[in-house]
Order: C-alpha cells, then sequence, then structure tokens
C-alpha cells in the first residue's frame, strides 16, 4: 500500500499544477477510419476484407507502459499469454495449442522485416513496450502474401510516419519492485532522420523465482534519395534474463499460488535447478523503397539476425546459437483504369537459418555433461501474387495466390554414425479470395476463403525429448469467414463482427511424456467454429469540460474441437481444443477532461479454459479490473509530460495466465499477479 500511496499522491499534486497550464488532447480517429497496411491494402480499416485487429498508441498507453499484453487482450480473438514476467506466448484464434514455449505458427514483422525466424519461432520478448508504434493483427491464414502460419500474423510499426524532432524520458516504478526507464531521441527532418532508443526494465515478479531485466536498444535511420529512392536501416539489440520458476499442481497452486515448483522425484526445484533464459539478439535490417513512377514501385528488405539462448531447466540444459539471415521484395503496380481502381502486388520472401543447438546435463544452473549436439539448417521461401479489384457500386475484390517451400536439415553431430535427417516438406499452394460490398451508408459486409498452412517448426522437430521428429508432417486447413464492419453516427460509432469456420488437417498438438518433456504430433483434424464482435462509441462532449472520450467493448466465442483425434487407447473426437476459453469478454471506458486529467478502466471475463486433451481438468473462469488515472500536458507546444499511477487486478484474484497444456502430474498452473500498483511519467522536451 505504501508504493500505491506515493504514486497517487504524485498523480494528484500534478494534477493541482495543470490548472495553469495548456491541454493536449488525443485526437484519436475513429476506429474504423484508421488507415491500415495488411494485405498491403492501405484503406480504412471498415474498407478492408479481413479480420485484422488496429492497436495504435493511445490504445497501448491505457495499461501500465510496460507490457503490449493487456492491450492485445482487450481486442477480439486474441489472447497473449505470460507464464512468467518476459515469457510470451499467442494465441490467435485457438493457436497456443502447439506453444508451450515462445510465439509460433503466427508470422510476425517489424517495420517490415521478418521478426519470425526461419525455423519458426519468434522471439517477441525481444521488443521492448517502446518499440511498439502500432499493431495489426491479421486472424486467421494469411499465407496468400505472408507465408507460413494457420494462426495468422502480426505486424509492428515501431515510429509514427512523422516523427517530430524530440527527446523523450520515460520511468515507471510498481508493485514486485518493477523498474521502468525509456529514452528516445528523434533527430532530422523528412530527408535525413534518426531514432534512437534504449529501454530497461526489471522486476522481481509476484512468484517466487521469477526475476526479470530487459535491455534494448534500437537505431532506426531513413534517408530519402530524391522523389524516387528512400533507404530506411534498422538496427537492434536486445539482452534478455528472466527465471523461470516452473508449473504448479492443483494442490500446490491452490496452497500458494507465489510458490515455484518444489523438488519432485529426481527433478529439483525451481530454484535449486536455477531454471532461467538468457537470451540475446542482434538484428540488422536494410529497406529500400524504389518508386519507378506513379504507377510502379518496389520495396526491397535484406535483413541478418543472430540470437544465443542458454537455458538451464529441470531436465537439462541447452545452449542454441541461432544466426539467420532472409529478405523480402515486393512489387506494386497500379495500372490506369476507367471504371475502377486496380492493383497488382507481387513478390518473394526467403530465410535461412544456420542453427547448433545443444544440450547438457544441468549443474545447479551450469552445463554439465554434453548430451546431444545438433547442426541445424532450415530455410523456407515463397512466391506471391496479389490483385486489388475496387469496382463501382463500392465492390472490393481481393484475389491472392502463395506458393511456398521449406525444408529442415539436422545433423547429430554428438552420434557421428547417425545419418543426417532431413526433410524437404511439399510445396504448399496458399490461396485467399475475399470480397466486401458497401450495403448501405458506412456498412460493409465482406466475405473471405483461406486456405493456410504450418511446417514443424524446428523447436517441433527437435522437442526437449531430443528425439528428431522429421516425420512430423505439416498442418493445413480452410478458413471460411463472414463479417460486416460499419462506423455510424457521424463516425462516432464503430461495430464490427465476424464469423468463422476453419478446418484444420494433421494439427500440430503438444503433449509431455512422463518426465515432463515436451513433444508434438500430429492430432487428425480439428473443427474451429467463433465469433469475434467489437464496438467503440466516441462520446460527444456536451461542454467544454470533457474532450476526446470513448466506451468499447469487444467479444470472442470460440467453439473448438478435435474432429479426428486418437491416441493409442484414447480417442478425443468431439473434445475441446485445451489453451481455449470458450467466451470471453473485454470492455472499458475512456474519459479525457480539457483540464488535462484523464482516466482509463478496463474489464476481463474469460470462461473455464481445458487444460488437457481429455478435458478431465480446467482452469477457472476470472473476471479482471484495472485502472489507470493520469494528467497530460503540453507546454509551448513542444514539451509535454504525462504523468499517470494505476491498479491491475483490482478483485486480487487468483488466476493462471499461461497455463502448461497436457502437463505430465497435473503441473498445469502459472500463476499471474494478483493486485497491484504501478506510477510513472513521461516528458518529451523540444
Amino acid at each position: 500500500m505504501r508504493k500505491a500511496t506515493i504514486c497517487l499522491l504524485l498523480s494528484l499534486s500534478f494534477s493541482i499544477f495543470s490548472n495553469s497550464q495548456n491541454t493536449v488532447i488525443d485526437s484519436s480517429q475513429t476506429l474504423g477510419e484508421v488507415i491500415v497496411k495488411a494485405f498491403e491494402q492501405n484503406q480504412s480499416l471498415r474498407k478492408v476484407p479481413a479480420a485484422i485487429n488496429q492497436i495504435n498508441k493511445s490504445r497501448l498507453e491505457r495499461f501500465s507502459n510496460t507490457n503490449i499484453l493487456p492491450a492485445l487482450n482487450s481486442t477480439p480473438g486474441v489472447r497473449m499469454e505470460e507464464r512468467s514476467p518476459g515469457s510470451y506466448r499467442m494465441n490467435i484464434r485457438g493457436s497456443t495449442i502447439r506453444s508451450p514455449f515462445g510465439v509460433r505458427n503466427v508470422k510476425v514483422y517489424w517495420d517490415g522485416i521478418p521478426f519470425t525466424d526461419p525455423g519458426g519461432n519468434t522471439y517477441l520478448n525481444q521488443l521492448s513496450f517502446f518499440n511498439f508504434n502500432a499493431l495489426e493483427i491479421i486472424k486467421g491464414p494469411a499465407g496468400s502474401l505472408y507465408g507460413a502460419g494457420t494462426g495468422g500474423a502480426i505486424l509492428i510499426n515501431s515510429n509514427p510516419e512523422q516523427p517530430a524532432q524530440s527527446l523523450l524520458a520515460s520511468i515507471g516504478y510498481g508493485s514486485y519492485d518493477l523498474g521502468l526507464l525509456n529514452i528516445q531521441f528523434n533527430q532530422g527532418q523528412e530527408k535525413f532522420r534518426n531514432t534512437f532508443n534504449f529501454s530497461h526494465q526489471q522486476s522481481h515478479g509476484y512468484r517466487d523465482h521469477t526475476s526479470m531485466r530487459r535491455d534494448v536498444t534500437t537505431w532506426q535511420t531513413q534517408i530519402a534519395a530524391g522523389k524516387k529512392v528512400t533507404l530506411r536501416f534498422n538496427f537492434l539489440y536486445g539482452d534478455l534474463f528472466y527465471e523461470t520458476p516452473g508449473a504448479l499442481t492443483k494442490a500446490e497452486y491452490q496452497n500458494n499460488p507465489k510458490s515455484a515448483r518444489p523438488a519432485a522425484g529426481i527433478f529439483p526445484s525451481a530454484d535449486k535447478a536455477k531454471a532461467a533464459i538468457f537470451q540475446k539478439t542482434w538484428l540488422g535490417g536494410l529497406n529500400n523503397h524504389y518508386k519507378f513512377n506513379e504507377h510502379f514501385e518496389n520495396s526491397f528488405i535484406f535483413y541478418g539476425a543472430y540470437s544465443t539462448i542458454k537455458n538451464p531447466t529441470f531436465r537439462n540444459y541447452e545452449a542454441r546459437k541461432e544466426p539467420h539471415l532472409g529478405g523480402r521484395t515486393v512489387f506494386t503496380w497500379k495500372p490506369k483504369t476507367k471504371n475502377g481502381q486496380t492493383k497488382l502486388v507481387f513478390g518473394g520472401e526467403a530465410q535461412k537459418g544456420f542453427f547448433n543447438i545443444r544440450t547438457y546435463t544441468n549443474a545447479n544452473g551450469k552445463p554439465g555433461t554434453a548430451l546431444t549436439n545438433d547442426d541445424v539448417k532450415n530455410s523456407i521461401w515463397s512466391v506471391f501474387a496479389q490483385a486489388d479489384f475496387r469496382l463501382r457500386y463500392e465492390i472490393n475484390i481481393t484475389a491472392g495466390l502463395s506458393i511456398n517451400k521449406s525444408s529442415i536439415k539436422i545433423i547429430r553431430l554428438s552420434v557421428p554414425s547417425l545419418p543426417e535427417q532431413k526433410r524437404s516438406y511439399k510445396s504448399e499452394a496458399a490461396p485467399r479470395l475475399a470480397v466486401s460490398k458497401k450495403i448501405v451508408a458506412d456498412l460493409y459486409l465482406y466475405g473471405s476463403i483461406a486456405k493456410g498452412f504450418s511446417p514443424p517448426t524446428v523447436a517441433e522437430v527437435l522437442p526437449s525429448t531430443s528425439v528428431i521428429s522429421t516425420d512430423l508432417n505439416a498442418e493445413h486447413g480452410i478458413n471460411y469467414e463472414a463479417g460486416l464492419k460499419s462506423s455510424w453516427l457521424n463516425k462516432h460509432l464503430y461495430l464490427e463482427a465476424n464469423a468463422f469456420y476453419y478446418r484444420l488437417q494433421n494439427a500440430i498438438v503438444q503433449r509431455r511424456d512422463a518426465s515432463n518433456a515436451d513433444y508434438f504430433t500430429n492430432a487428425g483434424a480439428t473443427k474451429q467454429k467463433g465469433v469475434e464482435a467489437q464496438a467503440s462509441y466516441s462520446l460527444l462532449p456536451d461542454n467544454s469540460f470533457i474532450g476526446n472520450s470513448r466506451i468499447w467493448i469487444s467479444y470472442t466465442w470460440n467453439n473448438f474441437t478435435y474432429s479426428d483425434f486418437k491416441q493409442l487407447a484414447n480417442d478425443y473426437g468431439g473434445k475441446k481444443l485445451p489453451s481455449v476459453a470458450k467466451n470471453t469478454v473485454a470492455a472499458g471506458a475512456d474519459l479525457n477532461l480539457k483540464a488535462g486529467m484523464y482516466f482509463n478502466i478496463t474489464y476481463y471475463y474469460s470462461d473455464p479454459i481445458p487444460l488437457n486433451d481429455a478435458n478431465t481438468e480446467s482452469a477457472s473462469a476470472y473476471h479482471l479490473l484495472g485502472g489507470r488515472v493520469g494528467w497530460k500536458k503540453a507546454f509551448h507546444k513542444k514539451n509535454k509530460v504525462d504523468l499517470f499511477a494505476g491498479i491491475d487486478n483490482a478483485f486480487d484474484v487468483v488466476y493462471s495466465l499461461g497455463n502448461d497444456i497436457n502437463a505430465a502430474g497435473g503441473r498445469y498452473y502459472n500463476a499471474a499477479p494478483g493486485r497491484n500498483f504501478y506510477c510513472g511519467i513521461s516528458v518529451g522536451l523540444f
């Protein structure tokens, strides 16, 4: 309570000072009018015939400025999880059934650079909160333009299109010894511009053995050489450490949710094993955009990256080196047409990895006796083409197709007599057809059919059992979707709803053996039916006291079941897919006063979540409530300040935000933080 009191007193004292200053009012666009880049559409969200969640800076800053998770979870069809501070998972329409660790089966781009490595893994935790200016989340198969991934794609934009020259500094403090520092420097004009950013975050965590530290440095520069050429360079260095407390049984979870996994049988406790992740990533990318003329242009991206991971666990000690490189080129042609607008997009993407993965016995957090040593070469490439037709009577048609190929080769250096293990997956075609039509003023209906596919990731071919699983097949399926989008009442009310049916074949699911080591298998077929809806209403101010304000709600209904999945004597046909709640609701209100004060309140509800394929155990339903209060001002049109304080999990609910699915011995539960407080200040100069 002492920390919370300090935060609130700071906020109130600055709010009193605000009476004599000029106000900064957020002029957030109506959601439906926001321009999105997904599928190279570059048009307002309500006109794009696809299910896309757009999350801008103002939605990210409704929370603690330390994590993008609550902002993503406030949108329909998305569930981001955090098993412990820094340990992320991403669930788009049920895709975490194959992601016990990390972000898989979702293709991620950072400022156009492929951030998902050629092995299929995405180190999303290597980015700080301040590396996100806006996100676009494409739900459902996006392979017609973005390659492998049945879960969807995420497009991250780290900076505004035209950042003003400024020096920005942010500090934060909160429960569990949370500390945050971020410094950003924007310099230059349109022809030559630089952005430097350094972010540091640390926390001792809610549970035992959950300390975390993250340092991220980025540099982005842009050079405009005339009217035709724009050159951008991105550099990122991230250094991340976090402890992994391990999952608890139901009895341990109910007795003390803050505890780390205790010793059990031959396995040590989390503290004894010094279970943790030590992760570093270097990434450099070059983006050259060339405009041949007003009708034809090209963007060419080349990048190189190198990640190192050290991971002492309960079972062993893993060390990975993952250098990789890749590129992407996109041509856009807009021919002259008489009766409408036509745009053709075509190009290709390729990635190549040269990984080395070693396992040892875990000698109290240090590598012990060598167990395995594997060189892994993986590659994936795709070529794609898409045509957009914007016809009379507000009819939009998008037709796209990609051809994809992937392969993996593994040489077990620790067993020289073992032949090279390799698999070249058959070429996959990923078509997509989408149509939208304006029915009445500001009401658009759309429908789409898309095929998605996803080959096994390196982590699935080479799981923690150390058994090479090149016999694992790619999963693929067809998604049928229909929806509506509208922007009414002078664009103050935005409504969106969609329904989809996705039938997945050879679904890859995670299992655990008796030692709790994970492995993967193809689970036959799944049936995934869902409804996603959201509404946002911008309130009209009645007087000069109230500024820009809104209320909003999002709802997700999922009915995901196994259609055909038999394992030995067990038939899971008709069972619910684990890790997916049937119903979730997020709602909130944002009130901005012209005097500078603002208030944000957020509510979240989740149904029970099945924890295993047999559906014999489920995590309980839960309700969350949080809020943020702050004061935002500008001085002399250049200097600005944002002072805030807030609370998360106000009901002090005990719940798990990242369950271990199909865990041996019923070790499913990773308790999320209880009631906690935070405060911070952001200052912008010149």
